[in-house]
């Protein structure tokens, strides 16, 4: 794992539960900043994993 892919993990796992904190509290606008802070580490997650990707094509054998 890179670190894009950690970061991105921790943001995603951090939204999911700011988003499921802002439902249980019943406030919409938590709810709403974690799913867009979960969505952000997705992509954050995702980038890393394409720059893994790219790595191991380059590295020579």
């Amino acid at each position: 794992m890179n670190q894009e892919q950690v970061k991105g993990k921790m943001k995603e796992v951090a939204g999911e539960a700011q988003e499921h904190m802002g439902r249980a509290v019943g406030s919409t606008e938590q709810e709403a900043k974690g799913h867009a802070r979960e969505m952000e580490g997705k992509v954050e997650k995702k980038t890393g994993d394409v720059e893994q990707a790219a790595d191991n094509l380059t590295r020579k054998p």
